[in-house]
């Protein structure tokens, strides 16, 4: 599914990630952790094609991703869902409106994908609240709206950004739970997290390992649980 070989990526002078080596398989799930500025959100942004790497290889879905023009970058980056610890959705529309926006930039009919959002609101549990804009539903709401915004496209991989972060621990299991049901779907899930604690929490769920950034180096990289 991802494949970096010595990768690294540099802010001007600075380097952010160094030699990064690892290989992420099809349906799997993993767990990036590290402390703040070791660059987990730089290697994420890596992963869904918004930073490209400055040295070494990234190969995703087996193909060489500097080698790849804008039409196939974008063709790629929709088969990548993406959760950002801070959402941002558009506030004049509703939670259904935002959901579906995916589909519209591809240029779907809504009308030909609506039963498939119905049950996504369902699943995420937010049936109830289709109607309601992003200002008025609460922090765990917004968090399964971002997460049923990523997956409309039903792409090959989600990448979350400290997903749990804003969320209190009964609401963090729940986003955790639909995490581990996509995996069970065979969707390989990345996910960043400072939380030791909800990484502990799914042993025994899927098998996962422990990614960990360390001086924009990973640390005992693929450290199962």
């Amino acid at each position: 599914m991802i494949s970096l070989e010595n990768a690294g990526y540099s802010y001007g002078s600075r380097a952010i990630l160094e030699n990064v080596t690892q290989e992420l398989a099809a349906g799997s799930f993993h767990f990036l952790t590290g402390p703040s500025g070791a660059g987990k959100t730089t290697l994420l942004k890596l992963c869904y094609l918004s930073l490209m790497p400055d040295s070494g290889k990234l190969e995703i879905f087996g193909q060489d991703v500097t080698k790849l023009n804008r039409e196939q970058i974008t063709q790629m980056r929709r088969r990548i869902g993406v959760v950002h610890q801070d959402c941002q959705f558009l506030n004049h529309l509703t939670v259904r409106q935002n959901i579906a926006l995916p589909l519209l930039v591809a240029g779907k009919n809504i009308e030909d994908n609506m039963e498939n959002l119905e049950d996504l609101l369902a699943w995420v549990d937010l049936d109830h609240r289709a109607d309601a804009f992003p200002e008025e539903i609460s922090g765990g709401e917004r968090q399964r709206l971002a997460l049923a915004r990523a997956v409309i496209m039903d792409p090959d991989m989600i990448v979350a950004d400290e997903p749990t972060g804003n969320v209190d621990w009964e609401m963090g299991q729940r986003l955790l739970t639909l995490l581990v049901e996509l995996n069970k779907m065979g969707k390989t899930i990345l996910l960043a997290t400072h939380d030791l604690n909800l990484i502990r929490s799914i042993k025994g769920r899927v098998p996962a390992s422990v990614l960990r950034l360390k001086g924009g180096q990973l640390d005992l990289a693929g450290a199962q649980l």
